[in-house]
């Protein structure tokens, strides 16, 4: 077992990106569990024989999730295993293609450990070759549930006990983590304990939302019969046949999955509205408040995307809904993937319509209270930050002042693109 390394590259053409559009618009945003460092190699999910060399070297890299909870270092860093350190989880993972692992499905044996492929880090020394796609060169990363449960129930406990042992930890709050960057110093804010770094956090994220979509989907939604994960972790099928048990095979009944194209089981994504909401004048930000919060914490409004609605639309219709605000313009600002499950957060800003447009009123009483603040105030409370939901306020707090959520948050930095200006920059043509 290995700790998190700081070897991933950085996003350098980003960082020094000079093109039209960001002369136009800005460099891009980069939210947290955004900016994965992994070639995900979607087409090579397929190729078993690549991914049985990539899972069994010596550079492959294993991030093991109980409950869809990590496995942490010190508390606080992903823990990365070797191969040699899962070898009695999963012996060779991708020894069957998809196909035949197929023709050989057994629904009566229980489920194995979930093996998922992240990607590659690219570059270094070691190349493995592929069966269509030529050479690869970079070091492998997986995902596994070692959540015990069927036949492999004790054998999983077993490991996570030895694990424990070794003075690895489950880390079972991920969401009040702290923000870090890559070099381990903390963002301009009070944070208050170091945390996982935004690409390892985006590796978490990924490996953390297919798992999950795997434990939800053990069912055929066309037929009921359990299926199977294949692709890698990315896809389920129906198979035709069942062994149950048997040396020969049972054909089952026909399944409406089978048919058409692309008709299988894929992974998803639910798309998220959160908008900072901005008064006519600029001078204020609309914030909201559940009742399940803190006291004194306020966010910004969100919620699902209907299907045949637009982003601008569902921003509309989700602030009106919840305070009662009607709103104009709307602009995109960033996008944030959230893995509780698997939401992607698509940011906006908007602008309230003046006059009765900005009245309050909680029409689908999803809020307990809603209300414009100063910019004044939200950057006060952006400055005093310190940590998710749950985490005590900063010590230059004044009881009854604002609180919103931390910088790991899209909200957070939604509300901290108005505090500096962005309503007020002008285009660069």
């Amino acid at each position: 077992m290995t700790s998190t390394p700081p070897l991933l590259p950085e996003l350098a053409a980003l960082t020094s990106d000079d093109s039209m559009l960001t002369r136009r618009f800005g460099k891009e945003i980069i939210n947290y569990y955004a900016g994965s460092r992994l070639n995900r190699y979607s087409f090579l999910r397929s190729d078993a024989a690549f991914l049985n060399k990539a899972a069994t070297s010596s550079v492959a890299r294993f991030v093991a999730l109980k409950d869809l909870n990590p496995l942490v270092v010190e508390k606080r860093k992903l823990a990365l295993f070797t191969y040699d350190d899962v070898k009695p989880l999963i012996q060779e993972p991708f020894k069957l293609a998809d196909a035949q692992r197929t023709k050989n499905y057994d629904s009566t044996a229980g489920p194995s450990v979930l093996i998922v492929f992240l990607g590659t880090v690219d570059g270094g020394d070691v190349i493995f070759q592929t069966s269509e796609h030529g050479e690869v060169k970079g070091k492998p990363f997986f995902a596994l549930d070692i959540t015990p449960k069927g036949q492999r129930k004790d054998l999983a406990e077993t490991w996570l006990k030895a694990q424990e042992e070794k003075g690895l930890w489950i880390a079972t709050d991920t969401r009040s983590l702290s923000l870090h960057s890559e070099d381990g110093k903390s963002f301009p804010t009070s944070l208050l304990s170091p945390t996982l770094t935004p690409a390892i956090a985006a590796m978490f994220s990924q490996a953390r939302s297919i798992i999950d979509w795997n434990t939800r989907n053990v069912f055929c939604a066309g037929c009921g019969n359990p299926n199977l994960s294949v692709e890698a972790g990315y896809k389920r099928i129906c198979p035709p046949t069942d062994l149950k048990g048997n040396s020969e095979a049972i054909e089952l009944p026909d399944c409406p999955t089978r048919h058409g194209v692309s008709n299988v089981c894929f992974p998803r994504t639910d798309p998220t509205m959160i908008a900072a909401v901005v008064s006519a004048d600029g001078q204020r930000i609309l914030l909201g408040r559940q009742a399940r919060w803190p006291p004194y914490w306020h966010s910004t409004l969100a919620g699902f995307l209907e299907p045949g609605e637009s982003i601008e639309e569902a921003v509309r219709r989700e602030v009106w809904e919840e305070a009662g605000v009607r709103v104009g313009r709307v602009v995109v600002h960033s996008t944030q993937p959230w893995p509780y499950p698997s939401s992607l957060m698509i940011g906006a800003i908007a602008q309230a319509l003046p006059g009765d447009g900005e009245k309050i009123n909680l029409n689908d009483k999803e809020l307990e209270s809603a209300r414009w603040f100063t910019v004044e105030e939200v950057g006060t409370a952006l400055a005093q930050t310190a940590g998710a939901l749950g985490a005590p306020p900063p010590k230059d707090y004044n009881e009854g002042d604002l609180r919103v959520p931390p910088p790991q948050a899209i909200a957070n930095r939604l509300m901290t693109a108005v505090v500096e200006g962005y309503l007020l920059s002008s285009p660069k043509i």
